[in-house]
């Protein structure tokens, strides 16, 4: 059975990957991340497409039966255009979230929070008012949440004081339903619920793209189930720093990391 391909500007969709073991545990899955271009939200929508474009086509050397777009700056300016040009099914981390937010949500006010570049595409505003036009999006740039994730910071005065002042106008908009718009916000999850209230659903994308990516699937009869599941890594640039890095988004270390040419 061929594996789940799974790409992102770096390592942040290693909290995709971390769902998809969780719900598929005998899918094999390659993950390629390219370090050497990272980051990809203050890039120009023509670079992203370009970029998106050459990640799939070295997953498509891999032989992978599905590919999976762990990265919302790409899954917002570029899903749509990629999605021409192959036949193999393409998942996108923006519209599982946003299908679950529209049905989440009680008082017709969502908000958004992800990278400047996510924030600054207006898609996610764009599909929920597709879904539902009655709904409020209230969408915030977080910046800041990515390097604490990647640093380990998760808690502490420091990343409590950054998160309250970037939540506060959700806050007070009265949100009732918040989308994680970035792959390594889960990270942060419990420090962001214990800012907004117990009371506000957090949706985080990386659950919902790996409940998708089974529905699809099992759809077109390639679901795998039975066996172990094995995961291989690739990387554009420094194998060794995604692999430090690695641990922190899985919870476990990774050793099989390998840098590869793939343009």
């Amino acid at each position: 059975m061929k594996p789940i391909g799974v790409f992102d500007s770096g390592v942040g969709g290693l909290t995709v990957v971390k769902e998809l073991i969780k719900v598929l545990p005998y899918e094999d899955l390659i993950y390629f991340g390219d370090t050497a271009r990272v980051p990809y939200g203050i890039k120009s929508q023509e670079t992203v497409i370009k970029f998106s474009i050459e990640n799939i086509l070295f997953l498509l050397n891999q032989d992978v039966k599905l590919i999976c777009v762990a990265c919302n700056t790409v899954s917002s300016l570029a899903l749509p255009i990629i999605r021409h040009h192959f036949k193999v099914p393409i998942v996108g981390v923006l519209s599982p979230a946003v299908r679950e937010a529209v049905y989440a949500t009680k008082n017709k006010k969502v908000g958004v929070i992800g990278t400047r570049g996510t924030i600054n595409s207006g898609a996610y505003e764009r599909e929920i008012k597709q879904l539902d036009p009655r709904i409020k999006v209230f969408a915030v740039a977080c910046p800041l949440f990515v390097p604490f994730a990647e640093e380990g910071f998760l808690s502490g005065p420091a990343v409590s004081y950054v998160a309250e002042k970037y939540l506060a106008p959700l806050k007070k908009q009265n949100v009732d339903t918040l989308i994680l718009g970035c792959t390594h916000y889960p990270l942060l999850k419990p420090l962001i619920q214990e800012v907004m209230g117990k009371n506000v659903t957090l949706i985080d994308s990386a659950k919902q793209v790996a409940l998708e990516v089974r529905e699809i699937l099992s759809r077109e009869k390639q679901l795998k189930v039975a066996g172990k599941g094995r995961q291989q890594f690739f990387v554009s640039d420094n194998p060794e720093w995604f692999s430090n890095l690695a641990k922190q988004f899985l919870g476990r270390p990774i050793h099989n990391a390998k840098k590869v040419n793939h343009v």
